[in-house]
Order: C-alpha cells, then sequence, then structure tokens
C-alpha cells in the first residue's frame, strides 16, 4: 500500500460563498464605493470568460472564478456578488493582449500553484549549467501554460489532475503528478476548519487541497533533489495595505532570524518592522521586496490589512510537526538547500530600467520538502478567506489572531 505523507495548511482570507448549502442571510454591512471598475467582481468575470473558460462556484453572495487553462488557478473573488470587491489581481493587459511572455505568464490570481525551488541546484526553474540570471530562469510550462483536466465538478467543489515530467538543475529526471481540488465553504465549515463567526461579516472563504505524487521509478532523494508544494496568491496593493506576520519569539541561535529579508535586497525601515510579536511589511506595490519566515518561527498564521477598504484578509498555517525542511529558492548554488522558509510574503515594484510585472503584493505558503517513494503523495492544504463589514466586528478578529487592533495596523507606516 502507498504511503500518504499529509501537510495542512490552512490560509484564510476572507470572502463569502453560494452553493448547495442554505445559502446565508444578507448581512446589513455599509458597501465599498468601487469607483474603478477592474476592481469589481462583475467586471473581472465578464473579462476572463471573454478570453478563457471559467468555473464559478457559489455560497449566498461570495463567489470564486477558477480558469482550468491556469492550473485551476483561482484568478479571483468576491463576498459581496458581482457589484462586490474583486480581491485577485489580474493582468488585463496580458490576457487582453493573447500573447504569450518569454520567462513567465503573470495572469495573476490569487491562488496559483507552482512547485519548488525556483533556484539552487535542485531548482526546476534554470537548466543545468545556466547562470542565475533572469535571461536563463523558465516557469516550466506545466506550471505556467498547461491547462489542468477537470476530473470532477460540483456547484461548490471542483477537482483537477495533471501529469507531467521536468528535469531539474543537477539532471534529475521527475516524474509527478498533480491533484488539485478548491471547495468553496459554507458558514458551518467556516467555523469548524477556521474557527471563525463570520455572523454579521460579509466574508468568501476556500479551501484547496493540493496533492504532489510521485509517478517515476525512483525515490525523490534529498542527494538528487526534492520539490515542495508552493501556494502563492496575487492581491490588489496601494499605500493602505500592511502586511502583518505573527512569529515566534525565541533567541536567534534556537530559532533562527526573525524573518529573512534578502531574497532581492534588505528591505529599509520604512518599509518592514518588528513590533511585538509581529512582523509588518509594507505592501503598496512601489519597491520590489520579499521577506520569509521560518518553519520554526512561522506562528500558523498571516494575513493583511487594506484600512481603505477596509478588508482583512487571514492565512492560517498549521505547519506539520516536526518537520524543518523546506526547499530553497535562493537563486545560487547553496550550502543548505534545505533550509527554505515556509511562509513568504512579496511586495512587487519597477526593476533597474523602470518596468514592472504588477504592481501587486503575495502571501505565499509551502509545504516540506518532499521525499516520496514511488506511488507516494504530499497533500498541502489552505483555506483563503477575505472578511469586509463592520469595523468592530472585524476588530475582534484582528485582535484575536494578529494580538493588535486595525488601528494599530494602519498606524504602523504611518
Amino acid at each position: 500500500m502507498n504511503r500518504i505523507i499529509t501537510t495542512i495548511i490552512f490560509p484564510i482570507f476572507i470572502i463569502s460563498c453560494s452553493g448547495n448549502d442554505q445559502p446565508r442571510k444578507k448581512n446589513q454591512i455599509p458597501e465599498t464605493m468601487i469607483t474603478d471598475s477592474t476592481k469589481q467582481y462583475g467586471y473581472n468575470l465578464n473579462f476572463l470568460k471573454k478570453h478563457v473558460d471559467v468555473i464559478e462556484l457559489k455560497y449566498g453572495n461570495s463567489a470564486v472564478a477558477i480558469v482550468p487553462g491556469w492550473q485551476g488557478r483561482v484568478m479571483t473573488s468576491t463576498s459581496d456578488g458581482n457589484r462586490g470587491f474583486s480581491f485577485g489581481w489580474i493582468n488585463h493587459k496580458l490576457i487582453s493582449s493573447g500573447e504569450l511572455m518569454p520567462h513567465i505568464n503573470p495572469f495573476g490570481g490569487e491562488e496559483r500553484l507552482w512547485l519548488g525551488p525556483e533556484g539552487g541546484q535542485f531548482s526546476i526553474f534554470f537548466r543545468k549549467g545556466d547562470e542565475f540570471i533572469y535571461e536563463r530562469w523558465q516557469t516550466p510550462a506545466f506550471l505556467d501554460t498547461e491547462p489542468f483536466g477537470i476530473r470532477a465538478v460540483s456547484d461548490t467543489s471542483v477537482t483537477f489532475l495533471h501529469s507531467a515530467g521536468t528535469v531539474n538543475y543537477s539532471g534529475t529526471v521527475i516524474k509527478l503528478e498533480i491533484e488539485r481540488k478548491v471547495t468553496i465553504l459554507s458558514d458551518d465549515r467556516i467555523k469548524e476548519e477556521t474557527g471563525i463567526d463570520p455572523e454579521g461579516i460579509n466574508y468568501v472563504a476556500y479551501r484547496s487541497d493540493n496533492k504532489l505524487t510521485n509517478k517515476g521509478a525512483d525515490e525523490w532523494k534529498k542527494e538528487t533533489g526534492l520539490l515542495s508544494v508552493w501556494m502563492l496568491g496575487m492581491f490588489i496593493p496601494s499605500p493602505a495595505v500592511t502586511v502583518v506576520i505573527p512569529f515566534r519569539q525565541g533567541d536567534e541561535k534556537d530559532l533562527g532570524v526573525t524573518v529573512n529579508d534578502n531574497y532581492f535586497g534588505k528591505i529599509p525601515e520604512d518599509r518592514l518592522k518588528i513590533a511585538g510579536s509581529n512582523i509588518y511589511f509594507r505592501a503598496d506595490g512601489r519597491s520590489r521586496g520579499k521577506i520569509g519566515i521560518s518553519p520554526l518561527r512561522a506562528a500558523g498564521i498571516m494575513g493583511s490589512y487594506d484600512f481603505e477598504n477596509n478588508i482583512l484578509t487571514l492565512l492560517f498555517c498549521k505547519l506539520p510537526e516536526g518537520k524543518t525542511e523546506y526547499v530553497n529558492s535562493a537563486w545560487q548554488i547553496q550550502e543548505n538547500p534545505y533550509a527554505g522558509d515556509a511562509l513568504n510574503s512579496y511586495n512587487d515594484g519597477p526593476l533597474e530600467d523602470g518596468s514592472q510585472m504588477g504592481p501587486f503584493y503575495e502571501l505565499e505558503t509551502s509545504s516540506p520538502a518532499a521525499a516520496l517513494k514511488p506511488g507516494e503523495s504530499i497533500t498541502h492544504s489552505q483555506i483563503t478567506i477575505h472578511l469586509t463589514g463592520e469595523m468592530d466586528l472585524l476588530n475582534k478578529i484582528a485582535v484575536k489572531y494578529f494580538g493588535v487592533t486595525l488601528d494599530e495596523i494602519e498606524g504602523v507606516f504611518n
């Protein structure tokens, strides 16, 4: 019998959904005035349908828009129907052009599936012997342009399946299968799986279960290269958005650095702050930078607050006990290729030549490195939730999970 290794990671971004369960009652919540049509869910849903096939999951006033052609990617979601805020960042210019880019096609989307590592001697984004520079970096087609097949679909969930092969930087041949299931959650499942009572709040919540299976004849070993499931969410940035990541306090000798901020050069103090048990990161889309939290420091939760649009996003990550080896995606040959981070956040910004992919910001989670025998699997699961509504109710949730008020979050960089 094949051994199944399961990693449960629960990222939560607040969103509302509708489906077979009884629809929840309409909450009496002040409407957010959306003056930019590209930030409205109905506009983006219609835009996507003009260019690609879309599967929409619904529960009550919430909905999730998924594109099978882009690896079953959740492009965007809403907590208030077609007129509501569209939470995911979408690259309208690239999608409408119908063109494909040479290194990556950043279509956008608030939850996409990748595999790590990105850099290093076991990278699947660089060919053997290539220099670790952007001109040689290449996103594998099965994580970029190849569609995932639809295995099953219902009103509240859809399951995708895809088989692929790749070769890592060290020349190891890898055969794999990815099974991805996205489920929109009801009120009861929100309470059961996250402990959040959504009464009185507009929300959208969905869970994704992402299973990676070794389909080759050889065991995946540390010496020849391991993979990890890597989930990335792209969201709309502004000077009003701050990322919040609680961390485990303790001596660096035991737990390592509090935050890794050297991915693209050290981040200045006016963009990254540590206060109490939280790390705060400015998510304005104006300065390129990335931070990482090691599995020893990760407290099992991260998120963001947009104080202009009053949107609270929570990402709960229940990391597996005793697993400390995560793939390292640094663009260099590495001394320790399994000393990577479990959680990440990225803020997009202009490159040296003035060009920019976004702007957007990201919240990311990873599974541990997957040492799998033929036929074995690892599953990485997460729940994404977006919350809007009465500030008093959102404030209680922020205090419960971040230990600070919304006003305190808003004031960190002001």
